[in-house]
């Protein structure tokens, strides 16, 4: 519509504050805007239209980013008070990006502290809430960022995720994610940085309610940058240049371990029907091996994070609640570096062992999590008789950080409680263009987003 003509891309930003102005107060999604800065830019950019210039391929589109991604003079404080003040001096690399292809930001979104969490709350700004119920959490921790696109308060945005923190959060408010493989986007400017071990599993990854503006915003910030020691040259490929004959897809309903809900194991089959329909070889598979990956999700993540964290939060870490989960759940005597460097081995042989298993199924489907949107503050579920904790309700999508796979997220289905279902759909590194194009056939088929009651 901007680049018709048909709405200014000023009158867009301004239409998307308004919303902001309506909503946000129930949602707190957004904890800081820059509502004058974005006007301004969008003026400018309808003036430069007018006068025969170009606006860029996402050229008028306001976009919100979470609050542990750099956006130049908004504070990045990733809802910590060890980091309380903090304001970023200049752009992320995949910010600078999207504003380089004529993307506007609004502001910044609300998070879990110090990104711990499943749920988006934290000292700083308090705690996010589902447009679908406002009695329970968008996920974490990009839940700030996934209310406000569901709800309209964005037309998308830039969350992170080192296990589950985009896909939780898309799962649970209805919309689309990516969660790229390591260095397809650049982690450049996140907060705490994308280094070391946690370059193994930690990304930033485009979230819009559609698969095909996830894949427009995607194809804008993938792409080489120095500064990210996982940074692969790979350009991005239309959606759909792979044969469907060419993708065997196998799905799974739960690994064997955890319960998950009915509805969850409809959304998965019909997902999984969904992609037969439109053509690939569809067929029940479960990988061998992903208990290990879990194990090996806890080492990198609840482990180092223990140790990393321990400075700046002086103890105050055991009470994050995915630390705190770790901990209860018999979590382990601080990591040694012995015990990073026998769990980074595991990890690339665990890896090995996936890539070979997905030799013949090249695409797998599964679940996001156990369960849709919970309410605010829980911490176990009953599901089939069968208690499901903080944790292990969000074991599918530990796996595929500490392995590495590109993971698209796509509504699939609806809990009887009439809350979204999204499923994960997985590939092999590097591979997200084939993962996007099954999602966008999932997405035909089953009906995609839907706008929720708030």
């Amino acid at each position: 519509m901007v680049a018709t003509g048909e709405i200014s891309a000023e009158q867009l930003v301004r239409e998307h504050l308004e919303q902001i102005e309506r909503l946000n107060p129930r949602l707190n999604a957004f904890i800081e805007l820059r509502s004058d800065q974005a006007l301004a830019e969008a003026r400018r950019q309808d003036d430069a239209a007018a006068a025969g210039g170009g606006r860029g391929s996402l050229g008028g589109l306001p976009i919100s980013i979470k609050s542990a991604i750099e956006v130049s003079g908004l504070k990045v404080e990733t809802g910590s008070p060890s980091r309380q003040g903090i304001v970023s001096t200049q752009d992320a690399e995949c910010v600078a990006r999207l504003r380089a292809a004529g993307a506007i930001v609004l502001g910044a979104t609300n998070v879990a502290e110090m990104l711990m969490g499943y749920e988006s709350v934290n000292p700083l700004y308090g705690r996010s809430s589902n447009p679908w119920d406002l009695e329970r959490t968008p996920g974490g921790s990009s839940g700030g960022e996934s209310a406000a696109i569901a709800a309209g308060l964005s037309a998308g945005g830039i969350g992170s995720d080192g296990g589950g923190s985009i896909r939780v959060p898309a799962h649970f408010t209805g919309i689309c994610g990516l969660k790229p493989t390591p260095g397809r986007i650049p982690g450049t400017g996140h907060q705490p940085g994308c280094l070391g071990p946690f370059s193994l599993i930690g990304v930033v990854g485009p979230m819009a309610r559609t698969i095909a503006d996830v894949h427009a915003m995607f194809a804008v910030v993938a792409g080489w940058d120095a500064s990210d020691p996982m940074a692969a040259p790979i350009p991005v490929q239309p959606l759909s240049r792979e044969p469907r004959t060419n993708v065997r897809i196998g799905f799974f309903e739960d690994d064997g371990r955890n319960a998950v809900t009915v509805e969850t194991r409809a959304a998965v089959r019909a997902a999984a029907a969904a992609a037969a329909r439109t053509g690939y070889a569809v067929e029940e598979f479960r990988p061998a091996g992903l208990d290990r990956a879990r194990e090996l999700w806890d080492a990198f993540f609840c482990g180092v994070g223990l140790l990393v964290l321990n400075e700046p939060l002086q103890g105050a870490e055991v009470h994050l609640p995915i630390l705190e989960a770790f901990l209860r759940g018999g979590g382990r005597p601080p990591a040694t570096a012995l015990d990073l460097t026998l769990a980074w081995i595991g990890r690339d042989i665990a890896r090995a062992d996936l890539l070979k298993q997905m030799d013949t199924h090249r695409v797998l489907i599964c679940p996001v999590a156990s369960v849709p949107a919970f309410r605010h503050g829980e911490r176990s579920w009953r599901i089939d008789g069968h208690e499901v904790g903080y944790l292990d309700a969000m074991t599918p999508t530990q796996w595929f950080n500490i392995l590495g796979n590109p993971v698209a997220i796509v509504p699939a289905g609806m809990s009887a409680e009439g809350l979204p279902i999204a499923v994960q759909v997985v590939g092999r590194p590097f591979e997200e263009e084939i993962v996007l194009s099954v999602a966008a056939d999932i997405e035909r088929e089953c009906g995609g987003y839907r706008p929720p009651p708030l």
